[in-house]
């Protein structure tokens, strides 16, 4: 049985809403978004649940780390609700980390309500104070994911003025696929992205990802940024082990970048991270060739996992020849605060 009480005090806490305690809140707020979100949770909450039990145990100690980690940065922000002397419902508030140019950008984050009490407003009024302090913080703008199947979650959330920036599937191709033989010799020329290039993928970017329809992907919004890597973001990626390798196919006459693949691995990651563009009259060949590549590469050794407009059929298609699943369909949601 999975136990959702407060803490062990003698005293009755309050009921209904409060601010997140991380000394009492931790262990008890593991269980609800174990059990809230059990049927949809991948690795990486997984892996969250398990480190929110662990900080539970710290004791006193916690109220030094929560300056700095950012899971406790995100929980201590957000709400929950106490119920019959128990957490019962949870809505967790981080900060978006957007570029500057972008304003003030936060994340709404485990909105959950124990089955038991749902379908009684609780969800709607945490969204409701979340909201209040985004916009007591300046905050001009905040987003979130909820399951392409949630339409109870999603009709919520449009109620509160959230409007979908598109639908993405992740996909996940494990080391036991068959790896491929190599796309006929000549057909398809791959090239590495030379560093002057970046102007030229990133109107390819815009073209095919504007910042209306989620821009590159859950917090990667439309920016130049995202192409043009400066000194201080190849030290900081060089520090920690990254490396982003970005193949390119161009146009006849070279002025142009007509697909694109980003792979992203890191010394001591356990997933080979992709990003693909590719102009719509090429989907089902330059995507093929690249990721018949990437698959040839890293296919044996890694997982490889790409987040994907759910809406372009043809690269699913190509996706799916290569032994790649669909995990999880999400609707990024975004609300204008200002």
């Amino acid at each position: 049985m999975v136990s959702l009480s407060v803490s062990d005090t003698p005293h009755s806490p309050p009921e209904g809403l409060r601010p997140v305690n991380l000394r009492t809140d931790l262990g008890p707020l593991a269980d609800l978004i174990e059990l809230a979100f059990s049927d949809s949770m991948d690795s990486s909450g997984r892996a969250a649940v398990r480190e929110m039990r662990t900080l539970s145990r710290i004791g006193p100690g916690l109220s030094l780390l929560a300056g700095v980690n950012e899971l406790t940065q995100g929980i201590s922000l957000g709400y929950v609700w106490v119920a019959d002397g128990r957490i019962i419902g949870n809505v967790s508030i981080y900060s978006a980390n957007y570029p500057s140019s972008f304003g003030s950008a936060w994340i709404i984050a485990n909105v959950a309500v124990h089955p038991s009490y749902r379908r009684q407003g609780i969800a709607h009024k945490m969204m409701e104070a979340s909201m209040a302090m985004i916009r007591a913080r300046g905050g001009r703008r905040a987003v979130l994911q909820v399951d392409y199947e949630n339409t109870g979650a999603r009709r919520l959330y449009e109620r509160l003025g959230f409007a979908s920036d598109g639908v993405w599937t992740t996909w996940r191709r494990p080391t036991t696929g068959r790896v491929p033989p190599a796309v006929s010799p000549g057909s398809v020329y791959i090239t590495r992205r030379r560093h002057g290039e970046w102007r030229q993928e990133y109107e390819l970017a815009r073209r095919l990802r504007p910042a209306t329809a989620g821009g590159m992907g859950w917090l990667r919004p439309m920016h130049e940024s995202l192409f043009h890597r400066t000194l201080g973001k190849t030290i900081t990626d060089w520090v920690s082990l990254r490396t982003v390798e970005r193949l390119v196919v161009h146009s006849e006459d070279q002025r142009q970048i007509l697909a694109s693949l980003w792979v992203d691995t890191m010394l001591a990651g356990s997933n080979v991270h992709l990003t693909l563009l590719v102009e719509p009259a090429f989907q089902g060949v330059y995507d093929d060739a690249l990721i018949n590549l990437a698959v040839r590469r890293f296919g044996a050794r890694q997982p490889l996992v790409l987040e994907h407009p759910t809406d372009e059929a043809a690269v699913g298609d190509v996706l799916h020849q290569y032994y790649f699943r669909a995990q999880r369909t999400l609707v990024h949601m975004s609300w204008d605060a200002r």
